[in-house]
């Protein structure tokens, strides 16, 4: 009992925090909810990122672990399509969108130098 308390606590922090950024981002008229588009670009030094981590990376959450609930909730798209497994591999040229964030996958053609 405790525990399924405490993951709809969780969910309703996590839509608390996607609210907030929606709210960030919207822009009433007198017709209605114009929303504007939250662009971003992610430059990829590898050849995938796991979905969970490019949540966190750009700053969507706070941990991998609160993107992988994000994920299971169902709210994040890959491409168009709703994405359910956590751990996607994501490589360039996906869009991941979250809410009205848009997130562009794009391969990093600088070249990586490794001591």
């Amino acid at each position: 009992m405790r525990a399924k308390q405490w993951m709809q606590g969780w969910k309703s922090v996590l839509y608390t925090d996607l609210l907030t950024v929606t709210s960030i981002f919207s822009k009433s008229t007198r017709y209605g909810a114009i929303i504007a588009m939250q662009k971003t670009e992610f430059q990829l030094n590898g050849e995938f990122v796991e979905l969970n981590q490019l949540l966190k990376i750009v700053g969507l959450c706070d941990s991998g672990g609160a993107g992988k609930a994000l994920v299971a909730e169902g709210v994040v798209f890959v491409d168009g399509q709703v994405e359910l497994r956590k751990t996607a591999k994501i490589r360039s040229g996906s869009v991941v969108s979250l809410g009205d964030v848009r997130i562009s996958v794009q391969l990093n053609e600088a070249p990586v130098l490794k001591e």
